[in-house]
């Protein structure tokens, strides 16, 4: 497993992943060739709707020459929170929240809620997980896109 993080600190976080988000899809393809891969990009849609960040992404690909990403056929999930991250956070710790508020700096307990929510963001993705009712949209998405790839769960 890799992870590779954009660096605190220094610039957005969003633009990181644009930047790279190419060369990331051209790797998981040469290496899926030959072993089992998968590939799961994270950026925030900010001001942006999900499908406007995603239309973005396929754009990106467009301009590096490659080929769109085939969601029938390949192990790549695109995870956009509306506003950010922080958003599914709260959402995954059962904190009612909205799409257009940004709550980054609502909180100084993001590493307990991060914990709480990752076990609720898996068990979520389960086959037949049952999702509450005021889980937000673009969750609601990411959780699709993440029960679509053929993740080993032990």
């Amino acid at each position: 497993m890799r992870i590779e993080c954009s660096p605190a600190g220094t610039g957005s976080g969003e633009q990181w992943v644009r930047e790279r988000f190419a060369t990331e899809v051209k790797a998981y393809r040469t290496r899926s060739a030959r072993a089992e891969t998968a590939l799961i990009a994270i950026i925030d849609a900010d001001r942006l709707t999900v499908n406007e960040r995603l239309a973005q992404l396929d754009l990106i690909l467009d301009e590096s020459e490659a080929s769109p990403i085939r969601s029938d056929a390949e192990q790549i999930a695109r995870l956009v929170p509306k506003r950010n991250v922080q958003t599914w956070i709260l959402c995954l710790n059962d904190v009612s929240v909205d799409e257009t508020s940004d709550y980054k700096g609502s909180r100084n307990d993001w590493t307990k809620l991060v914990r709480v929510g990752s076990q609720t963001l898996y068990n979520w993705t389960r086959a037949n997980a049952y999702l509450p009712v005021d889980c937000i949209s673009s969750l609601r998405l990411g959780v699709e896109e993440l029960r679509r790839l053929d993740l080993r769960r032990s």
